[in-house]
């Protein structure tokens, strides 16, 4: 059974304008760059999953033990 997979869709970059330049924290950049992180580490294991399932399509799923 293969399990559907859904890309992750990476976050919004905020406009120059975004940041009200106060030194809040944290800034919207640094939500940004959090949630860039967030995106980068799902996006690869997306990617893993993606490839596991395309491999099990051509030679069926690992045994298990």
């Amino acid at each position: 059974m293969n399990t559907v997979l859904k890309r992750p869709v990476p976050p919004v970059q905020p406009d120059l304008e975004d940041c009200c330049r106060s030194g809040c924290v944290p800034c919207v950049f640094d939500l940004y760059e959090d949630a860039l992180a967030r995106y980068e580490k799902e996006l690869a294991a997306y990617e893993a999953a993606l490839a596991e399932q395309a491999v099990n399509a051509v030679s069926g799923p690992a045994p298990r033990h």
